[in-house]
């Protein structure tokens, strides 16, 4: 059996993806959000264009991934926000859990006395692994998971690549 090489380097050196993880990890969230351009600019009709071949694809991607970045989280942010509303057992399930892990966790070890009832936390947490894993499983996560890594694949790689550069930056670059 012979099994398929993909040199995954070559492709990360090509589209600059190690530089532009780098520079994302660098900045804080709010310098992120403080980048963010105009809608009319994102959403600029005027310079959405079919590219030319593979080359071109390539080096839109890799100036329209920095210079769009803060944009292009905030549409990821959309859509996770999008994909919780619409399925409601897994939104449930996570505040469930979450509020439960709150309330165990301000109990400080004690017991929780209820007059007709007392429960450790040992049983409490017994009780949120009981009730929340298989609400999780029933809430379909994996293809939540799935859709929106699809969904915004799909966006912003879209975009980036139907998205023209800029015409003082196209000039700059054939200067060089």
């Amino acid at each position: 059996m012979s099994y398929i090489n993909i040199p995954l380097d070559a492709l990360s050196s090509r589209l600059n993806l190690n530089g532009l993880s780098d520079q994302v990890r660098s900045q804080s969230l709010g310098a992120k959000f403080a980048n963010l351009k105009p809608i009319s600019e994102f959403l600029d009709l005027k310079r959405l264009s079919k590219p030319a071949d593979f080359g071109d694809v390539q080096s839109r991607i890799s100036y329209n991934l920095g210079y769009f970045s803060s944009n292009y989280i905030a549409v990821a942010l959309m859509l996770g926000i999008y994909s919780l509303l619409t399925n409601l057992t897994l939104l449930f399930d996570i505040i469930f859990v979450g509020t439960g892990l709150f309330v165990i966790g301000k109990l400080n070890g004690r017991d929780l006395d209820l007059g007709f009832a007392r429960a450790t936390t040992s049983q409490l947490y017994t009780g949120l692994l009981i009730i929340g894993v298989p609400l999780f499983i029933w809430a379909r996560p994996i293809g939540t998971a799935l859709w929106l890594i699809g969904a915004t694949g799909v966006s912003i790689f879209g975009h980036a690549s139907l998205m023209d550069k800029p015409i003082d930056t196209a000039f700059s670059e054939e200067a060089v």
